[in-house]
């Protein structure tokens, strides 16, 4: 792990279990940093935390204020942490039934969202199943029992389904129609590429490992080389090349269901 990373998690957990004491269970690092492919300057720090049972509005507002940036700087681009009862992690249940949810960073808007039915739709809340069902798989244990005991895996047919949303979310998403080339465009093809793999062969991997297992077996290899280029700076592909490529991936998954 990288080592200001190790360094600000550790702050971390510390100052989560200031707030929380004992009813913090357990703490993961989730996203890059768990699968081991944080790139600075570029990934997020996620973070899931676990408590023992649901938390009283006092003490989630006093982890968003321990947590956010201005009180323990991130390394990153931002922090993204969100906290789940035991219950909840243990569940595997596609509903988000977060505690409370915080983004903060330098570079990342401020947000704070204190319960589930606060979140807009139209922000997406396919993403928390997902997540727990990525730290099921790759979920790193800074403090507690390790993540596969903690976070339980989707249903198949609820992960299929979360997928197909999360990709027709990404696509309702504006960009350039034309054949420029569009920052942003190749973590849009990565990300697709994550979705397959795991519909396909029923792993979690890095946008860039599953890019690169895709294009070893002859799939759109091509514009998966210059979207794994273009991460180390290379030139992104256009926005509708990226569209084209969600598109064929979105209409194979949710086949399969």
């Amino acid at each position: 792990m990288d080592p200001t990373v190790r360094r600000y998690l550790d702050d971390l957990v510390d100052a989560a279990r200031d707030v929380l004491d004992d009813d913090l269970v357990g703490a993961y690092a989730a996203g890059s940093v768990g699968m081991g492919a944080y790139q600075p300057g570029r990934s997020d720090v996620d973070v899931a935390l676990v408590v023992a049972e649901p938390l009283a509005a006092r003490r989630k507002r006093d982890l968003v204020a321990r947590l956010r940036h201005e009180a323990l700087p991130c390394p990153a681009r931002g922090l993204e942490l969100v906290a789940y009862t035991r219950a909840v992690a243990g569940s595997g249940t596609p509903e988000p039934g977060f505690e409370v949810e915080l983004n903060t960073g330098a570079q990342m808007p401020f947000r704070a969202t204190w319960d589930p039915a606060e979140r807009p739709a139209a922000d997406g809340r396919f993403w928390y199943g997902l997540d727990r069902d990525i730290l099921h798989e790759h979920g790193y244990a800074l403090l507690g029992p390790p993540a596969a005991d903690v976070f339980a895996a989707l249903a198949p047919a609820d992960l299929r389904r979360l997928l197909v949303e999360a990709l027709r979310w990404w696509l309702a998403l504006p960009t350039p129609a034309d054949d420029a080339p569009a920052p942003g465009a190749e973590d849009a093809v990565l990300g697709a590429c994550r979705s397959l793999v795991k519909a396909r062969d029923g792993v979690w991997l890095s946008k860039v490992a599953a890019g690169s297992r895709l294009a070893d077996a002859g799939y759109e290899s091509e514009l998966i080389a210059r979207c794994v280029a273009a991460r180390a700076g290379g030139v992104p592909p256009s926005g509708a090349e990226a569209r084209a490529f969600q598109r064929r991936v979105l209409a194979e998954i949710a086949a399969g269901s």
